[in-house]
């Protein structure tokens, strides 16, 4: 096979529809849009989820609950994660994702009092709970919250 001997397979290549180029093209007068209506309008289409006048879907399922937009998301580390550290290490957001503990800040670390801490850290997070801030401070460390 040569290059000046390739070409697309059957099928896989469609000529440009060109409407409104006369009666013998198949495509003239209305160019395709029927007679009259909604969709031979210009601009005549729908929003999502319209169903012609009648009542939507989405309005007829009942809503529950409540989605708060200001929400807080915080990646969380466990206090027996930390002991992946080295003694008198600090711990702040670019460690624990070179440790690989966080993927992403969110809207900021937060460390929870699950495990056992047995190294002394400096720990430098935007929360932690009372738990934890205790644990660490009794093993020696000191917490810093951002």
């Amino acid at each position: 096979m040569k290059l000046n001997e390739l070409h697309p397979s059957e099928g896989s290549r469609h000529a440009r529809k060109r409407v409104g180029r006369g009666t013998s093209s198949g495509f003239g007068k209305t160019s395709g849009r029927g007679q009259k209506g909604q969709h031979a309008r210009s601009g005549g289409n729908t929003r999502l989820g319209f169903e012609g006048g009648q009542m939507p879907l989405f309005r007829t399922m009942p809503k529950r609950g409540f989605k708060n937009i200001n929400r807080k998301e915080y990646a969380i580390v466990n206090l027996a994660d930390l002991n992946k550290f080295e003694e008198g290490s600090v711990v702040d957001f670019e460690a624990l994702k070179a440790k690989g503990l966080v993927k992403k800040q969110l809207s900021g670390v937060k460390v929870l009092g699950n495990g056992e801490l047995n190294v002394k850290l400096t720990v430098k997070v935007n929360k932690v709970s009372e738990a934890a801030k205790s644990a660490i401070e009794a093993a020696g460390g000191t917490v810093e919250v951002i």
